[in-house]
């Protein structure tokens, strides 16, 4: 694999990662009609590294608040200020608690799907289908657009609720920020909060699958230029999109991914006869 390729890959990445169209469904489609070979792990998992960092870049405030506020716990603690007290007074202690409660069905349901994902990852046909139903989410979000709840109104049912729909989203075809932030609308939840609380609770889900893929990954012969290009251009495409991903959210336009979905999937679906 040579840098040009090294840069495809990195911005395929960080397109797909953070637009509701499914990076796992694009990669399969990739490899079986335009003979895409699948990167090898260890550039696999750089390239997610990259779009992590545009996370925590794009939302560092947030991820300062809440580690700002977690580490205060324990002096506060021995003031005798107990943790249910300080939850309610810090907003930042209650998210970091909403992104845990989110992220146990996100492992649980994960940690089930992935002994079948392999099947999945296999079939055409099914990534088509999975799509199609991205697509339907994100046409249905047309109609809760008018959520007023923050995270002042955020409850456990909505991050359970969140964190089940990434679990799903393991699923190739399923966006995971499309089957996310649309499931905090449906919730009742404001435009804002849900992509904001939906690419906070992915951290600990793409940092933990990095960490489970990192033990089996070797580097290879890959050359170590590509594998920074690549991390570098999937971070730089990620925090763009991210940036263009929030900019339509505000202004209601989430729905538009909706027919590229349907046409993806239906073409898929039918390619696969």
């Amino acid at each position: 694999m040579n840098w040009i390729e090294g840069i495809i890959l990195g911005a395929v990445q960080g397109l797909t990662e953070f637009l509701p169209i499914s990076s796992s469904g694009h990669l399969v489609l990739f490899q079986n009609f335009l003979g895409f070979k699948e990167p090898e792990l260890f550039f696999d998992i750089c390239l997610h590294v990259g779009t992590l960092s545009a996370i925590c870049l794009f939302f560092f405030q947030d991820i300062r608040r809440i580690g700002v506020s977690l580490l205060a716990v324990p002096g506060r603690l021995k003031q005798g200020e107990g943790l249910r007290e300080q939850l309610k007074n810090t907003p930042p202690l209650r998210l970091a608690a909403f992104i845990i409660v989110g992220t146990i069905p996100t492992g649980i349901i994960g940690c089930c799907i992935s002994t079948i994902s392999h099947v999945c990852f296999s079939s055409i046909r099914f990534v088509g289908f999975m799509l199609l139903v991205t697509g339907t989410l994100l046409a249905l979000t047309k109609r809760f657009q008018k959520g007023d709840r923050d995270f002042s109104g955020f409850k456990v049912t909505d991050a359970l609720l969140i964190g089940l729909a990434q679990g799903l989203a393991i699923l190739p075809g399923i966006s995971r920020s499309g089957a996310t932030i649309s499931a905090g609308l449906f919730a009742g939840i404001n435009r804002e909060t849900s992509a904001r609380y939906s690419f906070l609770l992915s951290i600990p889900a793409i940092f933990g699958a990095v960490l489970m893929e990192w033990e089996s990954s070797v580097q290879g012969s890959m050359p170590v230029h590509v594998i920074v290009v690549g991390t570098v251009t999937a971070a730089i495409v990620g925090y763009a999109s991210l940036k263009l991903l929030m900019w339509m959210l505000k202004k209601g336009d989430f729905f538009v991914f909706a027919p590229y979905c349907w046409i993806t999937g239906a073409v898929a679906i039918a390619l696969s006869f």
